[in-house]
């Protein structure tokens, strides 16, 4: 797909659905006590391992560490369930799309926009993190596919080409199937970096609620780069920003807000250091048989002191029907 035009994305067109959960499944040993009937059984039930990447910040909006996995309780469905994956400022493995909008109320100071792209590249990615770039305007373009090479990422930024409409939906749509497609072996993160004003302007494209549920079906956590107009706020589509805000909010990312290119790097530190940040919980998902349905995930403070005190950041949930 290197270089190659995506058009809009279809409902109908979705490849296996996928959320941020471990795979293949665990198996769990159960043993059955032995019987007149015979010897005693080991039977392999299926698990799923549902990881939660969460952020912890105190009134200032200061990341705080040093928690264990006491200090917390996660429940499903609002059923308490069992920690059994905790880790400290995680260095889980991330898998990142960087999606550039390139319309033209966009993409203004080529030079700034694309350095700073580059610095957030460098910056963030190690040895074994992986990056896809794609760029959007009429149509969704994967300029450079999933790679730890920071000089092809580089000149995949410096190829991005500017357009007229914004396929923002479309945008995250895509980028949450190519997602969809990586490995989540040690607990890999997915993330999108999103930098856009927020106006869809194609018509036929993927819809909010189309490219949420493709987002939370990878797993991934949506940051939205808000870039806005600096003449007046007249120019400014505030649904696309609330509806950025709200994909953000709803995966247990962050939005900053850009008035200016030279304002995108310190937004691009901020997006880096959240996920530098980060705490890893994880736990077993309880089985209930065929179930298509989303389930809810609430992660809190055990110490119900603290709980006024800390804001916790995650995703709202998964579906149940994801692999």
């Amino acid at each position: 797909m290197q270089g190659g035009l995506w058009a809009q994305a279809p409902v109908v067109r979705r490849p296996p659905p996928v959320d941020g959960t471990q795979a293949p499944q665990s198996p769990q040993d159960v043993t059955q006590p032995s019987t007149d009937a015979g010897p005693t059984q080991t039977i392999h039930v299926q698990t799923r391992l549902v990881n939660v990447a969460l952020n912890v910040v105190d009134g200032k909006g200061a990341p705080v560490g040093g928690l264990g996995k006491s200090d917390f309780e996660i429940l499903e469905d609002g059923k308490p369930q069992k920690i059994a994956i905790f880790e400290r400022e995680t260095t889980t493995p991330l898998s990142i799309v960087l999606a550039i909008d390139t319309s033209e109320s966009v993409l203004t100071n080529e030079r700034l926009e694309k350095e700073a792209a580059k610095h957030f590249v460098h910056a963030l990615l190690r040895d074994q993190d992986e990056l896809d770039l794609m760029e959007f305007s009429d149509v969704v373009r994967e300029v450079v596919p999933f790679t730890n090479d920071k000089k092809r990422i580089d000149n995949g930024v410096n190829d991005i080409q500017r357009g007229d409409a914004t396929a923002l939906y479309d945008a995250v749509y895509l980028a949450s199937q190519r997602l969809g497609e990586t490995s989540v072996a040690n607990g890999r993160r997915r993330v999108i970096v999103l930098i856009t004003d927020g106006g869809d302007t194609v018509k036929k494209g993927s819809k909010y609620m189309q490219a949420l549920e493709q987002a939370q079906r990878a797993g991934a956590m949506v940051y939205s780069l808000i870039i806005v107009p600096i003449y007046s706020d007249a120019g400014r589509n505030t649904g696309g920003e609330h509806a950025l805000i709200q994909l953000a909010e709803d995966t247990g990312a962050k939005y900053y807000y850009v008035t200016d290119p030279k304002d995108l790097e310190p937004a691009f530190a901020h997006v880096s250091d959240d996920l530098r940040t980060q705490y890893l919980l994880g736990y077993y998902a309880p089985r209930r048989g065929a179930d298509t349905s989303y389930r809810t995930i609430k992660v809190r403070m055990a110490d119900a002191g603290l709980r006024e005190k800390y804001d916790l950041r995650y995703r709202a949930g998964y579906y149940a029907d994801a692999h």
